[in-house]
């Protein structure tokens, strides 16, 4: 019977390696766009007012505020989806994202946040803070309407007021 071989030779590991690459894809059809203010967010993802199901977005941002990025990370059912934090700030750490801004929409057309709404940007908060990447908003898009945690007061530099 033929012996293994050992993965870590005492200097160096031997095993399987993965590489991971940037690609961005898109450059030569589209201009820079800014996101200044929640309602340029909302003109930006205004699509998602007709989905039918709860679809969740991280936009990255770098320290401009230009897009560098936009990333689907949940599309759940009529009235939820499941938000990871893991899944929200994968692809901000690739493009070396200086912030994000994250948002989903409620298909029922109304914006206003639910409890777990507070309890998942509170979560998307504390994570940020400790990965380095500032969470700019967190914003629900409705058939009509918006709502803006930082417009309105609720996401701040601290945190998340309750």
């Amino acid at each position: 019977m033929a012996k293994k071989k050992s993965f870590f030779d005492g200097e160096s590991y031997k095993g399987y390696k993965v590489s991971i690459r940037l690609v961005r894809e898109g450059l030569e059809e589209y201009e820079p766009f800014n996101l200044k203010s929640p309602d340029d967010v909302y003109r930006f993802m205004g699509d998602l007012k007709h989905s039918d199901r709860e679809r969740c977005y991280s936009i990255f941002l770098d320290v401009s505020n230009a897009v560098v990025g936009c990333e689907e990370v949940s599309c759940g059912s009529a009235f939820e989806s499941i938000v990871s934090p893991r899944e929200v700030f994968k692809a901000a750490l690739l493009c070396s994202a200086y912030g994000i801004i994250f948002v989903h929409n409620h298909p029922s057309g109304k914006p206003e946040p639910s409890q777990p709404d507070f309890g998942s940007t509170e979560t998307l908060y504390n994570c940020s803070r400790i990965m380095g990447i500032k969470l700019l908003d967190s914003i629900i898009i409705g058939h009509d309407s918006y709502y803006s945690f930082r417009k309105e007061g609720v996401l701040d530099g601290y945190g998340i007021k309750k």
